[in-house]
């Protein structure tokens, strides 16, 4: 490095240069690489001080070392790469939803906020100053978190480029979102909106959404051949797109284009479903597809009516001259089904919540809910947790079982029955003893020693040099000293369903692994030891285990049809044993 009236030697190419100019400033001059044309791409510095522009200089050295110094070139503002980059860098390469909302936030919110910035001088703090303003003026912190979504790409991609060094919108804070909890409908209001839907065109329509769960875009993209009515399964390859329109009249009818007479849709009705775990299929309920039996038979009707007029596209849910649907118009279906079923108010996005958390109610393993519902097999951890919501039922039976263990005295006991191994009858076999759990004098009943014996090692813990201890003592004298209370508590209780039980583990090649434990046993939904219980006469649902093995799991309150359902889990545990990758097990 050389200075101004030194008498040191030249320094060797490509070194940083230090010197005063006529201008009385001091400049710096550092090569940071090679341009294009093959010449060194040489950069200048000016500065009141030699100081400053030594710091500067070094600066500049430590970024060409880490290879984040800008290339050369244009200049960009923000609004001039943020113009750039979401007309032919963006849309180019994703799909037509998301560049909306792309052009949305570049043109109608970050452009005129900030777009005067130019990018090597935008400040973090001037991201968060702009989301202030933004929800100051009325805008809502979803906005502003999907415009900071939207700059924080386009940023990262000027980075990649060498337009910029670094990415100010990964150090903004974003402003906060607080998710609402959504509460899926309940049985009865689905039942409220499907016979109101059955007054309508299109019943089945919303049948699919409140039943399946399929997303706006998966039911009006869904086609006839989609539909196999002999398997009962629907296939969901493709969704629906919001059509986009431009002016057929030249723009001189004065609307916006999507009012214009004769407005021109400019975008494809469809595309391809956004991911391999989004095109499935679906079995159908009976029920249901006996229902788009008669839709079908409804449209040929409006298609022998519709004349000339019907356009043949194959939709299975179209206008009464047989184009799909428009989302925007299914919308507004949605809300007047609302009003007309007298149910309260909701998204329309709300169905696929309620199809999702039935599913959570039922006790359907996470393999299949993931395939039913289009999501990622082994990935959708937080879906479940975004759409299966803890409903009035579960949450009841969960407080229930809490509050037997912790807060229940001898009078609000419910003595626990046992129930015997596989071949026993269909009546509860009693065991002959109850255990009681003597927590200071204050008694618990469990049917189980084992359960007696744990509650009592931990109160014993939790308070050191207070007696605890357990008791047997037979049922006969345990009901008499319980007297009436017992027997209100169980009167009380609302599920006293017998749940008879099937369960088997297979190892990889198909051999059971639990031959010394009993196969099927029987227990009463109020007994708050089990963990699951079920209102249906029978399901049943294979899993596989971390460690490979298979489970078979069956239950209902139809002892009959579960040992029929127990053969038939038991024959699919075996299969999945052996061909694990038929099951998608490989890909978990």
């Amino acid at each position: 490095m050389t200075g101004a009236g030194t008498a040191k030697g030249r320094q060797p190419n490509g070194a940083s240069s230090i010197y005063l100019g006529k201008d009385g400033r001091w400049h710096g001059r550092v090569t940071v690489g090679v341009k294009d044309d093959g010449t060194p791409d040489r950069r200048h510095v000016s500065r009141k001080t030699r100081a400053e522009a030594t710091r500067t200089v070094r600066e500049l050295e430590r970024q060409r070392d880490k290879g984040a110094v800008r290339k050369p070139g244009q200049s960009w503002t923000l609004a001039t790469w943020l113009t750039h980059w979401v007309e032919n860098i963006a849309a180019p390469n994703v799909s037509e939803n998301t560049i909306d909302g792309y052009r949305v936030a570049v043109n109608h919110h970050l452009v005129p906020g900030l777009g005067a910035h130019r990018l090597e001088k935008l400040e973090p703090e001037h991201l968060e100053r702009f989301y202030k303003k933004m929800q100051e003026t009325g805008r809502a912190a979803g906005t502003a978190h999907q415009v900071h979504r939207t700059l924080r790409t386009a940023l990262n991609e000027a980075v990649r480029r060498g337009h910029a060094i670094r990415n100010p919108a990964t150090i903004a804070k974003a402003p906060r979102l607080e998710e609402e909890e959504v509460e899926p409908y309940s049985v009865e209001e689905i039942q409220h909106l499907l016979a109101e839907a059955g007054k309508h065109r299109n019943a089945a329509r919303w049948v699919i959404a409140l039943a399946l769960g399929l997303r706006q875009g998966e039911v009006l993209g869904m086609q006839w051949a989609d539909v196999d009515f002999e398997l009962g399964v629907i296939r969901v390859r493709r969704g629906r797109l919001r059509p986009r329109y431009e002016h057929g009249c030249g723009n001189r009818c004065g609307r916006k284009p999507g009012f214009c007479p004769q407005k021109i849709n400019v975008r494809r009705e469809t595309k391809s479903v956004k991911s391999r775990a989004g095109q499935r299929p679906i079995g159908v309920p009976d029920e249901l597809m006996a229902l788009l039996r008669r839709h079908k038979e409804e449209q040929g009707r409006e298609r022998a009516l519709a004349r000339d007029l019907w356009t043949e596209k194959g939709y299975v849910f179209t206008s009464p001259v047989g184009e799909p649907l428009n989302p925007n118009t299914d919308f507004h279906r949605w809300k007047d089904l609302l009003k007309a079923a007298g149910v309260r108010d909701g998204r329309l996005h709300d169905a696929r919540h309620t199809a999702a958390t039935v599913l959570l109610i039922l006790g359907i393993s996470d393999a299949v809910v993931d395939s039913i519902m289009g999501w990622e097999p082994g990935k959708s951890a937080r879906m479940h947790r975004r759409y299966q919501h803890m409903t009035g039922p579960v949450l009841q039976q969960t407080a229930a079982k809490i509050g037997a263990l912790l807060w229940a005295t001898p009078a609000d006991v419910a003595v626990q029955a046992e129930l015997g191994a596989a071949g026993s009858s269909g009546s509860a076999s009693v065991d002959s003893a109850v255990y009681l759990a003597d927590l200071g004098g204050r008694r618990l009943a469990f049917a189980s020693r084992k359960h007696a014996e744990r509650v009592v090692t931990q109160w014993g813990e939790d308070r050191p040099g207070r007696a605890a201890r357990v008791e047997e003592v037979k049922r006969e004298q345990w009901e008499v000293a319980a007297g009436s209370g017992t027997q209100s508590i169980r009167r009380a209780i609302p599920d006293r369903r017998m749940v008879h039980h099937a369960h088997a583990v297979f190892l990889a090649g198909g051999e059971r692994l639990n031959v010394g434990s009993p196969a099927q046993w029987s227990t009463w939904a109020w007994d708050f030891e089990p963990d699951l219980y079920t209102d249906l006469p029978v399901r049943w649902h294979t899993s596989r285990r971390p460690g490979q093995e298979i489970e078979a799991h069956v239950r209902g309150t139809d002892k009959d049809a579960v040992s029929s359902a127990y053969v038939e889990a038991c024959a699919q545990a075996v299969d999945r044993a052996r061909n694990p990758a038929t099951y998608g097990d490989g890909q978990r």
